[in-house]
């Protein structure tokens, strides 16, 4: 891996998800009755929770909204949560005053367009597999796992790594 990525990772003291994409492989399903349905990897879910225990929040950034989100969100013990935001470099400044950091102590996971505004204003840049080439090329590491498919837990245990708490993590539940 890198040196430059690792150091990158290294500084990490927040943690910023898209949802359809990222957290979810971007397929919409929707029912006889119009609600939307998402799927969502158990894997990604405990990353973000052992990223919480070792003391980095993580808060999700959408620009669509769904009644799905909230609960998931609350299983994976994530710390924030902004729907329906366009564009979603419009709550950096509140996001970076409640959790008192600075951009370059961010990462952020995205995967389209959307996500470019606040990519670009965040130290730890970092790019699904299966995303555009915007956003790749905009990203500081690319992840080797699909959105959706574990690139939220691969990107945990680099930046748990980096920062040497990872053997610490792993321990909690090998009692």
């Amino acid at each position: 891996m890198e040196e430059q990525v690792l150091e990158k990772a290294k500084k990490v003291r927040l943690l910023i998800l898209d949802v359809d994409g990222v957290l979810t492989d971007g397929r919409i399903i929707y029912d006889s009755q119009g609600r939307d349905l998402k799927l969502f990897d158990v894997h990604d879910g405990l990353g973000v929770y052992i990223l919480k225990k070792a003391g980095i929040p993580t808060v999700i950034v959408t620009a669509k909204g769904s009644k799905a989100i909230r609960p998931r969100a609350r299983d994976m013990c994530i710390s924030a949560v902004f729907q329906n935001i366009s564009p979603k470099s419009a709550v950096l400044e509140k996001i970076l005053k409640r959790f008192k950091v600075k951009p370059e102590e961010i990462c952020f996971i995205a995967d389209d367009l959307v996500d470019l505004c606040l990519i670009k204003k965040v130290g730890f840049k970092v790019a699904v597999f299966n995303a555009s080439s915007e956003i790749k090329k905009a990203c500081d590491y690319v992840t080797f796992k699909h959105g959706g498919r574990g690139a939220v837990r691969e990107v945990s245990e680099l930046i748990l790594k980096a920062q040497k708490k990872w053997q610490e993590a792993v321990s909690a539940y090998d009692i």
